[in-house]
C-alpha cells in the first residue's frame, strides 16, 4: 500500500518531534550500548507528547523507518520491562529496517533480526547491515532486493526462532550463511559482552569458506 503524501507528511512530523525528547531513552540506550550520536543517527525518538492516534505509544522509543523517499512507518519498543515489547502502526505494511545499507553494500550485506540489532551492526562496525522487525516478518519478495550480493549473512537469534529465521531467508536465498549467536543471545548482547572484534571475526570466517 502506497502512502499518501499527507501521510508521509505526517509520520516525518512524529518522527521529528519525538527525535527531539530522545534524551529520556539515553538510559536505555547506554545499557545496550547505544550512544546518543547512534540515536541521531537513526533519528530515535521518545513519544513525550504524542500526536493524535499516537496516544497508546507515550512513553516508548519510536524507532522511525526512512528510505530515500522519507520515513515509512514508525515502530515503538517500551523502555521498561513490559509486554508487548514493540507496538506498530495500524494498518502498517512490514518493511525492511535501514535500508540505506543496501546502496553502501558491495559483495556482501548482512541481515539482522530487530532495529536494536542493527543499529548496534550499523553503529559499531563496518558491515552493511538491515534488520527485519521480528523474527516472521520475512517476506518472499524481500529476495529481489538481495539477488544482486555475492554473499548474505543472517545474524541469528541464539534461539530456535532465530534459527528458523535463518532457514526461512535461506530458502529464497541460495547464498545465505547463517551465523547464529550463541543460546540466549542476540547481536547486542553479544556485542555487550564480547565487543565488535568477536562478531567481525565470525563474519570474516563466514565469508572465507
Amino acid at each position: 500500500m502506497r502512502l499518501s503524501l499527507s501521510q508521509k507528511q505526517f509520520l516525518i512530523k512524529a518522527a521529528h518531534q519525538y527525535a527531539t525528547t530522545v534524551e529520556k531513552a539515553l538510559p536505555y540506550l547506554g545499557e545496550r550500548g547505544l550512544s546518543q550520536e547512534a540515536a541521531s543517527q537513526f533519528h530515535l525518538g521518545v513519544v513525550e507528547d504524542p500526536l493524535p492516534s499516537h496516544e497508546q505509544y507515550q512513553g516508548r522509543l519510536s524507532i522511525p523507518y526512512i528510505t530515500r523517499t522519507g520515513v515509512v512507518d514508525i515502530r515503538f519498543r517500551t523502555l521498561k520491562d513490559e509486554e508487548p515489547k514493540y507496538l506498530g502502526l495500524p494498518n502498517a505494511e512490514t518493511t525492511l529496517y535501514n535500508v540505506e545499507a543496501l546502496f553502501k553494500a558491495k559483495n556482501y550485506i548482512c541481515i539482522c533480526e530487530g532495529e536494536m540489532d542493527t543499529i548496534t551492526m550499523a553503529s559499531h562496525t563496518s558491515h552493511p547491515t538491515v534488520g527485519a522487525p521480528g523474527a516472521t516478518a520475512w517476506k518472499k519478495f524481500y529476495h529481489r532486493v538481495f539477488e544482486d550480493y555475492e554473499t548474505i549473512i543472517v545474524l541469528a537469534d541464539g534461539d530456535d526462532a532465530g534459527m528458523e529465521f535463518g532457514k526461512r531467508i535461506q530458502r529464497t536465498l541460495n547464498n545465505t550463511r547463517i551465523l547464529q549467536m550463541p543460546l540466549g543471545e542476540d547481536v547486542n548482547s553479544v556485542f555487550r559482552k564480547h565487543g565488535e572484534q568477536f562478531i567481525s571475526q565470525k563474519i570474516k570466517s563466514v565469508l572465507e569458506v
